[in-house]
């Protein structure tokens, strides 16, 4: 089995009281955290209880600022993959499925992933909620804005790495209704 990253959307962030009301399965993704999962939780970045494992090692973040936000950077790689269809469905799906499963949060589960290092895992998650998610949003919005072509395209020559993550209404771990 590989460790993995999850996506969530729920209409209110996940506290130490209870879980949120619907929790809505977005994606997940093996042995990383994608630049889009970055993305979509890097507006208004907060820590929150994890819905998964015991440690607050859970974040949360503003859904229709991250949906906005990798919608943009995606319409700025396919800028140069115009006649890539595997990237267009790529983003086709990715864009349904967001409206789809659109909420007021977007919920990053970490657990899998930070516990591979061997670091602690609340830091490692602070880590990259305050250096390492604010750092790939700036170079998403500085290649959305033009001014950053060389990082737009090293994402361009990975697309698939980045944004073909496992999207789907059910997960490994999903939430009954």
């Amino acid at each position: 089995m590989a460790n993995r990253s999850y996506l969530y959307s729920a209409d209110s962030m996940p506290n130490d009281a209870a879980l949120p009301k619907q929790i809505r399965c977005i994606s997940e993704h093996n042995w990383d955290i994608p630049l889009a999962h970055k993305i979509m939780v890097g507006r208004g970045t907060t820590i929150v209880p994890s819905m998964i494992w015991n440690p607050p090692i859970g974040l949360a973040a503003d859904y229709a600022g991250g949906a906005a936000l990798l919608l943009d950077l995606l319409h700025a790689v396919g800028k140069g993959l115009e006649d890539d269809a595997e990237f267009a469905e790529c983003v086709a799906r990715t864009t349904a499925h967001l409206k789809k499963q659109q909420a007021k949060y977007f919920v990053l589960e970490t657990g899998e992933i930070v516990s591979m290092s061997g670091d602690d895992p609340v830091e490692s998650v602070r880590r990259l909620a305050s250096e390492d998610i604010p750092a790939a949003v700036a170079k998403a919005e500085a290649a959305i804005a033009a001014e950053d072509d060389d990082w737009l395209a090293s994402v361009r020559a990975d697309w698939q790495n980045h944004f073909a993550s496992f999207y789907s209404e059910a997960l490994y771990f999903s939430f009954p209704d």
